[in-house]
């Protein structure tokens, strides 16, 4: 029995090559995995790993008919011993060892679908990057506007901090010449008591003299 392994065609190059081969790879797995586990029919694919002959019966000892192409869709008609009999797209029936065939589809039908869904994947995930990248643009942009607020509200208040200091000089200033016009106003007031003061004292020691002095005139005069 002549075999050989066919290859799925290579997915095309691209900046996530890496990214989707790992994809394509899980996608594969878990589509085998969902296959496996859906009702037994009588649909199935002969083995991606050959190439195999058929033969008009059950055992070995049939002659060979022909060939089944790795990943080729049949359907199961009956099975006896280690042979399955099988009809192939074309409609011959042939038989085929059992262990050749398998319950879900070959590589070379998968692929596509594979490939298909790995492409809406990696849009996905450039779609992601594109929404995360505006959302940290509108950040950066958010966080921007904050710091020009900030260093204008700094601004702001080291200008207050300045006119309050200039005001507080100010105040202390104007302070200090109110106490030395105070001091000057409490010397007048002072001063001007101090005047009156002695204006009265002498008024009460010459008037009294005067008055003793008319006295006599007026006596002697009588």
């Amino acid at each position: 029995m002549s075999r050989h392994c066919s290859f799925p065609a290579r997915v095309s190059s691209s900046p996530r090559r890496v990214l989707g081969a790992f994809l394509l790879g899980g996608l594969a797995i878990a589509g085998a995995s969902a296959q496996a586990e859906e009702p037994a029919s009588n649909t199935r694919w002969v083995s991606d790993s050959l190439t195999t002959y058929v033969r008009s019966g059950p055992t070995d000892g049939y002659r060979i008919v022909g060939t089944l192409t790795s990943g080729q869709k049949v359907e199961l008609l009956s099975t006896q011993g280690d042979y399955s009999q099988v009809r192939s797209e074309s409609g011959s029936s042939v038989w085929i060892p059992s262990r050749d065939l398998q319950t879900v589809p070959g590589q070379t039908e998968r692929l596509p679908q594979l490939e298909q869904k790995v492409a809406e994947l990696t849009a996905q995930l450039d779609g992601i990057d594109d929404t995360w990248k505006n959302r940290v643009q509108g950040m950066q942009e958010t966080l921007d506007a904050r710091k020009k607020l900030i260093d204008e509200l700094q601004a702001a208040r080291s200008a207050l901090d300045s006119e309050l200091t200039q005001v507080r000089s100010e105040l202390r200033d104007a302070q200090a010449q109110l106490g030395d016009e105070n001091k000057q106003v409490l010397m007048r007031y002072m001063v001007y008591g101090g005047s009156i003061a002695g204006a009265g004292l002498l008024a009460g020691l010459i008037l009294p003299t005067l008055l003793r002095v008319k006295r006599k005139r007026n006596d002697q005069w009588v």
